[in-house]
């Protein structure tokens, strides 16, 4: 899973490093969409970013060097990155996790997630021309909610991120995000997998493993038989994304 090398192009709110070219949409644009739609011509390393103040919205478009069937795994390369941004930037003892495979909860409470997309007929045993990941990640509430009426969702600036706007959260994505690239070009993709699943919940007397596929395989102790949790199935529909409105689920 490689990004290939462009010049950034600067613009007043964010400062990226050389391996990305920014492309900067207003409020109303889709980051995941205009990523899907430009990714032939724009190729790796181009960055969708959307101006929200209640969203972190963007995509990265990225160049796989394997077949589909295991290029999936992109999702858990690009989550492994939101996680390690948000992480660096979290108060002192804030809990952070994903739920498998593509939400992040903060404090228990949803915030969003990531997902995938790939050029539609490409087969199982075919590299993909690009892979966009994209991620929605809430700021802050906006909704007109009493106080705990949503218990299930989470909003950064509620979570005690000061000063962590949209913008600073896609900078440290790309960063982590090249480490996270680099990790799996040099150590193989396992590196990245051993990140993401520490980011699960614990569940004591259990060990979790990726697959080549993607599957999470889950092995609990006195048990000979291993548990398959199918991920290509679930990549149609996020399960943190709401339909209606675009950005991650209240409930």
């Amino acid at each position: 899973m490689t990004a290939g090398v462009k010049r950034a192009r600067t613009d007043d709110r964010l400062e990226l490093p050389p391996p990305y070219t920014l492309v900067t949409l207003r409020e109303v644009g889709d980051a995941f969409a205009h990523a899907v739609a430009i990714a032939p011509e724009q190729g790796a390393g181009t960055l969708v970013y959307v101006g929200r103040f209640d969203l972190a919205e963007f995509a990265v478009v990225l160049e796989p060097d394997e077949p589909l069937r295991s290029a999936r795994r992109t999702l858990y390369l690009g989550m492994t990155a939101l996680v390690d941004a948000l992480a660096a930037h979290a108060p002192p003892e804030k809990p952070i996790e994903v739920r498998w495979p593509d939400a992040v909860l903060v404090d228990l409470g949803l915030v969003g997630g990531g997902r995938i997309a790939w050029p539609e007929g490409t087969k199982e045993d075919e590299t993909p021309d690009w892979m966009v990941f994209a991620a929605s990640i809430r700021t802050v509430s906006m909704g007109e909610a009493e106080p705990g009426m949503t218990p299930l969702a989470a909003a950064l600036e509620q979570e005690g991120f000061e000063e962590f706007g949209s913008d600073r959260l896609v900078e440290s994505f790309a960063r982590h995000l090249m480490v996270a690239v680099d990790a799996c070009q040099e150590h193989g993709f396992g590196a990245v997998a051993k990140d993401y699943l520490a980011r699960l919940p614990r569940a004591s007397g259990v060990r979790r493993d990726i697959d080549e596929t993607g599957d999470l395989l889950v092995r609990r102790v006195g048990k000979a038989e291993v548990e398959r949790h199918r991920l290509a199935p679930l990549l149609a529909a996020p399960s943190w994304l709401d339909p209606a409105t675009g950005g991650p689920k209240l409930a």
